[in-house]
């Protein structure tokens, strides 16, 4: 006959069974036999590398660790912009299920039951470091969740035998940096001008400069790699390099095309973690993913349970699911206000626009100030006209856009 069971003993089972889900992964491995790992990240950078098959950029550490790693084709962030991006990466939740983190330059009230990927990885064990940016677009602040979040921010402040997870943001191919020229290995006639964009000086030197600061940006990569090394680190530490969303030329950063939506991810795992991954090294991984997966990687990889709550889906280690779609989403960017939801299966690209009757929606200050750089900056200058609220026109923009007399 079965044993009964009394009412009390179901409920003490059950809460038994949700504290194990949420509670560090006691038994599954000690803090020594976890990998380290190294996120390199990079901002606003649309894959113009060689390993995805880009013949003018010159990356070859990107190239060097996608050889021997594994390659990403269809990576995308849950956002065209980087605040509701990186909240969907902290998180694993895409920002719309926390209103307003969805909006740019928001800032909304995180909920306890969303605990961050640093918290989960500290509580296994783990010395977690931030170098530097948080952008966040929630209320949680860095000291709390970071062991440290500083410009100084390094593996080598953890103790003796700790693991460590560090992560190294580069601004260099930041949208800002394109408001001057960046002279270097590129050229203007070099470029390939997409059809959807004018075929002007202007256009070009914004290429040609986003190819040489990707080039910096690859050498930033290769002196961090090379730290790995002299510290004895490279054997023990699984390296991510991945871009906080798509690129930041024209009609690509805020935008829900696959140029602002599709990001560099090449990962490499060290023959001793190799296990980790399903795909073998020098592959590519064909199926689509989401930054909002990177989190619920994580916790896979250092050998912790799934979070319930995380809306992403593990890539790597043994709660790997792979995907079919990958899902995005623009809300309002800086001073515009506009709504568009979209769906990719790597192949094709759905996208909704729920505010068609606004063409000039997302005209915004910030990212014209791209148009008026270059050559002919000062007689785009000359040229621009403002509404009062200090909005440069659209007929201005385009007037601004013009080759130099």
């Amino acid at each position: 006959m079965d044993k009964q069971v009394t009412r009390r003993q179901a409920l003490q089972g059950g809460l038994a069974s949700v504290a194990a889900l949420s509670a560090p992964a006691d038994g599954l491995a000690a803090p020594q036999e976890r990998p380290n790992i190294l996120w390199f990240v990079s901002e606003d950078n649309f894959p113009y590398v060689g390993a995805y098959g880009d013949s003018i950029a010159h990356t070859p550490t990107i190239d060097a660790l996608a050889a021997k790693g594994i390659l990403f084709r269809h990576a995308y962030a849950a956002a065209p912009v980087c605040a509701p991006s990186r909240f969907a990466i902290l998180t694993g939740v895409h920002a719309q299920s926390c209103s307003p983190a969805q909006h740019m330059r928001a800032k909304a009230a995180l909920p306890t039951e969303l605990r961050t990927y640093p918290e989960y990885l500290r509580q296994a064990g783990y010395y977690c470091t931030n170098n530097s940016k948080t952008d966040y677009n929630c209320d949680v602040e860095p000291a709390r969740i970071w062991d440290e979040s500083s410009k100084h921010a390094h593996w080598r402040g953890r103790s003796a035998g700790k693991p460590f997870f560090a992560v190294f943001n580069s601004m260099t191919t930041h949208e800002s940096q394109l408001f001057q020229p960046t002279p270097g290995r590129v050229k203007l006639d070099q470029v390939r001008v997409p059809a959807y964009l004018p075929d002007i000086p202007e256009i070009r030197n914004d290429f040609a400069s986003y190819y040489n600061l990707i080039e910096k940006m690859d050498g930033e990569l290769a002196a961090k790699l090379e730290e790995l090394k002299v510290d004895g680190l490279a054997d023990d530490t699984i390296v991510f390099h991945y871009s906080d969303h798509g690129g930041a030329l024209a009609r690509s950063k805020r935008y829900c095309y696959d140029d602002g939506l599709r990001c560099v991810l090449i990962v490499y795992l060290p023959p001793k973690w190799a296990h980790l991954a399903r795909q073998r090294p020098g592959t590519t991984y064909e199926t689509p993913v989401s930054l909002v997966d990177l989190a619920p990687t994580l916790l896979s990889i250092a050998g912790l349970p799934p979070a319930r709550q995380m809306q992403g889906k593990a890539f790597l280690g043994p709660a790997a699911v792979p995907r079919s779609t990958v899902y995005g989403a623009r809300d309002r960017m800086d001073e515009r206000y506009d709504m568009v939801r979209t769906v990719t299966s790597g192949r094709y690209r759905y996208i909704r626009n729920y505010l068609p009757h606004r063409p000039w929606g997302m005209h915004g200050a910030f990212e014209c100030r791209q148009g008026l750089s270059g050559l002919g900056a000062r007689s785009a200058r000359r040229s621009t006209q403002r509404s009062p609220e200090g909005v440069l026109r659209p007929q201005a923009v385009r007037r601004a856009l013009r080759p130099a007399d």
